[in-house]
């Protein structure tokens, strides 16, 4: 059963049960099966083939997407998190011939329903592969974004996987916290309660303390979490290890938590042993958005914290000849503008799969250092480890060519002081070549251009930045 058919069997035989939440109203089923039908027209009649969606979190955003989806009109969510430039320039290139948000330059003024709608003639229209019906956006380290074309089949078959891993969990009600314009919440925020015929609450990313990339307020997320009550949220490690520190100077905040997805970058099983000691049930996955996002899962039926989890039953991993970890059977259409198409996803990201099944990412492929004295490692491995000190917000490691380890530290605010002892403490539980021997603080943020809309370094253009500061460290020596 498809997600259109189980909206509309729930709201047959059960339309007065609450399936979407904003801060200005509910959909019931009934409701929500009548306004998608209701717009889907709409977007016929109006003859849109690529539909660009800019709005913040919502019921409208919900709506727009279900009704695309339906109807068969192909959805771009925009990012709010990208620069403007970028989000610019990912409407003038997607081919993009409607646009819900706000008014540009060069656009017809139009209304689909209550919304306000921009139309123009693209100006070029890219090429995508036949049964595209959503065009995501990765972030990207380097250039622009890619446009990731996904089918309406694969991204059901990722969410049927999500809910027969996460069945035991019983989830009843979802709080998004993430952009809906990112892949992994539109699923498991969406597309996986209803599904499963629970409900979700899409308050603004603003009511949830989230502003642009990495601006978090803690005290308006944890009243979110008090009016709410959600069963499950979605999160990443740094927003992980806020939620720790909350849950450990008010534990009540967790006691509606049934199910804590982790996910978008690698998170030390410290970090997943002291969230469940604070009452958090975390458990770790990953996924990328060529795959359509979730490829492996812990649950609490199978659950093993430092590895990210077994691969949901859609699809098959296998690790190359050379550690690289390789997906079958999930594989996107292809990328926007490219006529290739894609079997197997090269991931880029090295692993192991243990004796039991589950999955364990040890790095980046293209990340892996070569010390001076020819000893290998993956920064990500030192970086997700040092999760669990409260003085680094924010850690990037280089060691590649250098006789020492340098890292460069994002601290945080009244925490500065333990810095030293926090590193001291966390190289001695690391081997000799992989210990951090030099550090410096610096601003690492999305702001500051240095690390991507979902978290991650850009470690090139990072080691561009400061490359005059870790010279100095090592003047003496010849590199």
């Amino acid at each position: 059963m498809n997600l259109f058919e189980q909206i509309s069997r729930i709201a047959a035989e059960d339309p007065n049960r609450p399936a979407l939440y904003d801060s200005h109203r509910t959909l019931t089923y009934a409701a929500l099966e009548h306004e998608i039908r209701q717009l889907s027209d709409q977007l016929k009649d109006l003859k849109i083939s690529r539909l660009a969606l800019q709005i913040d979190n919502g019921i409208d955003w919900a709506l727009v997407d279900l009704a695309c989806m339906f109807s068969g009109v192909v959805v771009i969510p925009v990012p709010l998190f990208f620069s403007e430039e970028q989000q610019n320039w990912l409407l003038e290139t997607s081919g993009a011939d409607a646009l819900v948000g706000p008014s540009k330059a060069g656009w017809l003024s139009s209304q689909l329903a209550s919304l306000p709608l921009q139309r123009c003639q693209p100006a070029e229209v890219p090429s995508i592969p036949e049964g595209t019906a959503k065009i995501t956006y990765t972030s990207g380290t380097t250039g622009h974004p890619k446009g990731v074309c996904l089918s309406f089949s694969h991204l059901m078959n990722v969410c049927q996987s999500i809910t027969e891993r996460i069945s035991s969990a019983e989830i009843r009600q979802h709080l998004t916290l993430l952009p809906l314009s990112t892949l992994l919440e539109n699923i498991t925020g969406l597309y996986v309660p209803l599904l499963t015929g629970a409900s979700s609450r899409i308050p603004s990313l603003a009511e949830v303390g989230l502003t642009g990339s990495s601006q978090f307020s803690p005290p308006v997320f944890a009243q979110a979490l008090k009016t709410w009550q959600p069963h499950s949220l979605v999160l990443v490690p740094e927003l992980l290890r806020m939620l720790v520190a909350m849950c450990s100077a008010d534990n009540s905040l967790a006691s509606s938590l049934r199910f804590v997805a982790v996910g978008g970058g690698k998170v030390a099983a410290d970090l997943i042993h002291t969230a469940r000691q604070s009452g958090l049930p975390v458990y770790e996955g990953y996924g990328l958005s060529e795959c359509g996002s979730v490829v492996a899962l812990n649950s609490p039926d199978h659950d093993l914290p430092g590895a990210v989890g077994l691969p949901l039953r859609h699809c098959k991993v296998v690790i190359s000849k050379d550690g690289e970890v390789l997906v079958n059977g999930a594989a996107m259409l292809g990328y926007l503008g490219e006529s290739s198409s894609h079997e197997q996803i090269a991931t880029g990201d090295l692993g192991h799969i243990d004796e039991q099944g589950f999955l364990h990412i040890t790095g980046r492929k293209k990340n892996v250092q070569i010390t001076a004295f020819g000893r290998n490692f993956s920064p990500e491995w030192i970086e997700a480890e040092a999760q669990i000190y409260p003085s680094i917000t924010r850690i990037v490691v280089f060691g590649d060519a250098l006789p020492a380890n340098i890292a460069i530290v994002q601290t945080t605010s009244g925490q500065e002081k333990q810095l030293s002892a926090h590193i001291a403490h966390l190289n001695t539980h690391l081997p000799d070549y992989a210990r951090i021997h030099h550090y410096f603080e610096a601003e690492l943020t999305a702001a500051s251009g240095l690390i991507t809309s979902n978290g991650r370094p850009k470690r090139q253009k990072i080691l561009d930045t400061y490359q005059t500061q870790i010279a100095q460290f090592f003047a003496g020596d010849r590199i």
